[in-house]
């Protein structure tokens, strides 16, 4: 889930706009998450297609 979507409890306004202080700490704990947390969902969509086109692949080479 993306964090432009969520609504803080403590304010009622979009978590994306940071305004208080509990928006603007969850807004950067959800920036840095992880190392796909970065990527929108069609570069990951992409970038999972290559990697099973990549596994077809070495799988078509070994049999």
């Amino acid at each position: 889930m993306t964090y432009d979507r969520l609504v803080c409890a403590n304010c009622a306004a979009p978590v994306s706009e940071g305004r208080c202080p509990v928006c603007r700490a969850s807004r950067q704990r959800l920036q840095q998450d992880g190392p796909f947390s970065g990527l929108n969902p069609t570069a990951l969509i992409a970038l999972i297609a290559v990697l099973i086109a990549a596994l077809a692949l070495v799988a078509h080479q070994t049999a």
